[in-house]
């Protein structure tokens, strides 16, 4: 068993560095982006070595403050629901220097993929009562960012990497993958096309394991010239994926946690470890672990799986990059108890606003940044960089901290000993929130700055619904500025925001309200399914525009998406009211009908999927008339009646909404709808994402010689057309697509203003084509794409 000494000597040259980095820099951000990488724990020559900012521990003796150490005393089975565990439990002492507390210690044990490392936390006694601090920059927190950290061996990760060689084939020119110089090291190459995917509903263990598991199997087929199932269909085709966010989250307070101790017994501590089964979106974080992964999608609870991941989509036969989403421009209100103030500049729309401006919050952010994306991501995804502000007092204004922003950009990753810089991606939409944005925003204002980087473009934010009757119309301007200007924009209407917000439209709009386009499909459910995977659009975006498109698992899976959150005890209820259409754009009777599905509303007495529709139709109603009083919205329910037998307390209402929440998620698991992917379209999806492979070059804006237009007047139909020629003049395009409205013939050679000697390259399922030549009768949603090849 470990016994834990400090070691003196490495102890006080922890302090010494950290005295000399102060001492010759003149900037403390400067000398905070060198002191942040010590941060943390790390794994040293044998030893451990802990670092931790402490500015809230200054007035805190310095012999009240130790380093806690906990070291199972037998094999752990992370794998299992919940375990007891015994720890062998022992405290040294650290070194305090100004805001800084060090400790390099003997005896701890690295974590590795079969074993769990010593956990460990600073501990302290004021006024007769212990307090614990943990560490923002853990690699391991295999009970949640509220549980102990764990010791982890980083260097063997790098080491035992079965994907080095992707990596030093960045300096071979003409190889895969592919990257441009910057600034004298090589910065990956955008993608061509991109899948969006929550690990959390992807495959049947909810786990980046599963993920693995998934990729492998095509890759094998691939490798074996073996075919595709539809449903695996739906996951290839692009050389990209973004994977949503990975970091540890909030939990919600009402529940039980996952780091449970139950007895302290001199040196030994016994607790009951849970599985976490947080279910989120993955955007509500806590800053704190930022640069680890959240274990609720982690099968065996080892960081390991998110470089297994990564190895496995850089190994297959057309090697996949991967794009993390990063999310550091807020915190979730549940980082208030594991960061110290000088984090925070306030309350926020999304929880707590950071605090840019604080030198050591300023690097350690980019430190975190840094730390995630050297699992061996390739390219990187900004969320809401528009929301990267800061307060002017004089102005009373928010200014955007476009330098910090800049900071994201020039950080550099090492995997495999080479050192590079990822794609760049920006989610920008200022001046959002300012009420004239979705008219003022440009979608350019980082692409300006930063010429590689790419942004979101217009008609891909949250805002963009489809499946309302005009979309393709009213949104014309946008779609041309795609058209013209786009090449650096992630192009597509497909991805978790914006099927969310289609699912809280008004199925039946007043007369005066926007109108849904009835000629998508006979069921709202359909109506949704065919408006965010469209072959239309899919061929506009996949084929013809320029940009990076990108798409959606659960949409090229027609699956049911929706927001999914057990994390919050506070707003559940409001969450839950705001949800109060799914079930009719998502939910068709006969699945609530299956035993499968919503399980847990079943058990509170819900019969059928008009008492779920009621039921939601009833506590929005209540939620607006209480003013969110949760006590009168209780009661309110039961004066209006639902099918819960026993009277509604709160706490009912907080149960059932977890319950909610936890059947979506069960529900949007795209296990379930393997079974039900169509052969023909599940082809056709997939020869239009290899068509833009075969015909990158599309991927540039249009020129000055192309023609992109839409034929007016209407007449009750959105006809896109257009006329593209390849930068060398090798080939040419020929687009039509009725976009939406009634039945529509055209002759597409005359609405370009072109000559014949056309192929057909790309047709919709069950599209009858002749020649370009020839009249084309085009329903709602069908399109046609030739090709001209000039000798």
């Amino acid at each position: 068993m470990p016994s834990y000494r400090t070691l003196p000597d490495a102890t006080a040259a922890l302090v010494d560095r950290q005295r000399k980095t102060l001492d010759t820099h003149d900037s403390r951000f400067e000398a905070a982006k060198r002191l942040t990488t010590r941060l943390g724990a790390h794994w040293r020559d044998g030893h451990a070595e802990f670092g931790f900012w402490t500015p809230q521990l200054t007035d805190v003796p310095d012999s009240a403050v130790r380093l806690e150490l906990l070291t199972p005393t037998e094999d752990v089975d992370l794998t299992s629901d919940e375990e007891t565990v015994e720890f062998e439990r022992g405290f040294v002492e650290t070194r305090r220097e100004g805001e800084f507390t060090w400790a390099a210690v003997e005896g701890p044990r690295p974590g590795t993929r079969d074993r769990l490392g010593t956990l460990y936390r600073l501990s302290y006694t004021v006024d007769g009562e212990t307090e614990t601090v943990t560490d923002p920059f853990a690699d391991s927190l295999p009970f949640g960012a509220y549980g102990p950290s764990e010791l982890y061996d980083m260097s063997r990760l790098d080491e035992e990497r079965a994907d080095r060689d992707y990596f030093q084939r960045l300096d071979e020119d003409g190889v895969k993958p592919r990257a441009s110089e910057d600034d004298g090291l090589p910065r990956f190459e955008p993608a061509t096309s991109m899948l969006e995917i929550h690990p959390g509903t992807a495959t049947e263990s909810g786990t980046l394991a599963g993920l693995t598991r998934q990729f492998e199997t095509i890759g094998e087929k691939q490798a074996g010239d073996e075919s595709l199932t539809p449903a695996e269909r739906n996951f290839v085709g692009y050389d990209a994926v973004q994977l949503m966010p990975l970091a540890p989250i909030t939990q919600n307070e009402d529940e039980l946690g996952y780091w449970l101790p139950q007895a302290v017994t001199g040196d030994t501590l016994i607790a009951t470890l849970r599985r976490p089964d947080m279910i989120n979106w993955g955007y509500d974080i806590v800053i704190s672990g930022f640069g680890t992964v959240n274990p609720a999608i982690l099968e065996s609870r080892r960081p390991d799986e998110l470089v297994d991941f990564i190895e496995t989509m850089h190994t297959l036969p057309e090697p996949v990059k991967v794009v993390f989403d990063i999310a550091l421009g807020h915190a979730d209100n549940g980082a208030l108890p594991l960061l110290n103030d000088e984090w925070f500049a306030g309350p926020g729309m999304y929880g707590q606003e950071l605090d840019y401006t604080q030198p050591v919050v300023r690097a350690g952010l980019l430190e975190l940044q840094r730390r995630k994306m050297d699992f061996g991501a390739d390219g990187i995804r900004v969320d809401g960089a528009q929301d990267f502000t800061n307060w002017d007092p004089e102005a009373e204004e928010e200014w955007h901290d476009d330098e910090f922003l800049a900071e994201m950009d020039r950080i550099t990753q090492e995997v495999a000993g080479v050192e590079y810089r990822p794609w760049m991606i920006f989610e920008d939409g200022r001046p959002w929130p300012r009420s004239d944005w979705e008219l003022a925003s440009t979608y350019r204002s980082l692409i300006d700055q930063h010429p590689h980087a790419y942004q979101w473009g217009p008609v891909t934010f949250a805002h963009n619904t489809p499946a309302l009757q005009t979309f393709w119309a009213t949104k014309w301007w946008r779609v041309r500025e795609v058209a013209e200007m786009g090449a650096h924009w992630i192009s597509g209407v497909a991805n978790h925001d914006t099927i969310r917000r289609g699912t809280q439209l008004d199925p039946e709009p007043s007369f005066s309200q926007a109108q849904i386009n009835r000629y998508l499909g006979d069921s709202l459910p359909e109506k949704l399914d065919r408006a965010y995977n469209n072959p239309a659009s899919t061929v506009l975006f996949h084929a013809f525009l320029p940009g990076c498109p990108m798409d959606f698992t659960h949409a090229n899976m027609r699956a049911p998406w929706g927001f999914m959150r057990d994390t919050d005890a506070v707003w559940n209820l409001k969450v839950l009211a705001d949800e109060e259409q799914f079930p009719a754009w998502q939910v068709r009777p006969e699945q609530f009908d299956d035993d499968a599905h919503f399980r847990r509303l079943k058990s509170w007495g819900f019969e059928s999927h008009g008492e779920m529709s009621e039921f939601l139709r009833l506590l929005s109603q209540a939620v607006d008339m209480s003013d969110y009083d949760k006590a009168r919205i209780a009661t309110l329910l039961d004066v209006m009646g639902t099918p819960v037998d026993d009277e509604l307390t709160v706490s009912d209402l907080e149960q059932l909404g977890r319950d909610w929440m936890r059947d979506v998620a069960d529900f949007a698991n795209l296990s379930h709808w393997h079974d039900t992917q169509d052969d023909e379209r599940t082809a056709f999806d997939l020869a239009v994402r290899r068509f833009r492979h075969d015909h990158d070059w599309v991927v540039g804006d249009c020129t000055d010689g192309d023609t992109f237009d839409y034929v007016y007047p209407t007449d009750g139909t959105v006809l896109y057309y257009g006329h593209r020629r390849a930068p060398d003049d090798s080939e040419e395009l020929l687009f039509v697509a009725n976009m939406e409205g009634v039945s529509e013939t055209v002759v597409p050679t005359e609405l370009a203003g072109v000559d014949d000697g056309w192929e057909v390259g790309l047709t919709s399922p069950g599209l009858s084509v002749g020649g370009a030549d020839e009249p084309l009768e085009l329903a709602d949603s069908e399109v046609a794409l030739f090709v001209r090849s000039r000798d």
